[in-house]
């Protein structure tokens, strides 16, 4: 078994008012020459979890950081108009939550972190900054996950 040590939040970069299937996302990174999903896990707005790719094997997601690291990717990310938003819906933020709590217990001491905190720090501060991103992804604070809690928690029950 690998050493993981990460665990690396993902959007998909797609739009909030189009279906990208885990088939699509699939096929989008085969057509990129990867040798199947870069991600081991992506999270449907309906709230699914599908398993993409095994956690043995090291993911497609993050150069630099995908021997160590294990991929969760959510579907969406962008607005209607195509901006980088958190458009997570409900079941998301819950199915994200679980899933990391999972991993964590997993794989304890690992770090969480969005991709867009795996940028290089420009200015040798010791924090990414906004400025300072490579992508926005994934379009929230992925640090936050583990605070966060359903609008209404009852329906989860």
């Amino acid at each position: 078994m690998r050493k993981i040590d990460l665990i690396v939040i993902h959007c998909s970069a797609t739009r909030a008012d189009r279906c990208y299937t885990e088939y699509d996302l699939t096929t989008d990174h085969l057509r990129r020459g990867f040798s199947g999903a870069g991600y081991h896990y992506y999270i449907r707005k309906n709230g699914d979890i599908k398993n993409l790719r095994p956690v043995e094997k090291p993911g497609a997601h993050a150069r630099g950081y995908n021997a160590r690291s294990i991929g969760v990717c959510y579907e969406g990310g962008l607005d209607v108009n195509g901006r980088a938003s958190d458009t997570r819906t409900d079941l998301q933020k819950h199915s994200l939550r679980v899933l990391v709590m999972l991993l964590l217990k997993d794989y304890p001491g690992s770090r969480l972190a969005g991709h867009r905190d795996l940028s290089p720090d420009l200015n040798s501060n010791g924090e990414i900054e906004p400025e300072e991103w490579i992508k926005e992804c994934p379009c929230f604070n992925a640090g936050t996950i583990l605070q966060e809690t359903p609008v209404n928690p009852g329906y989860f029950i």
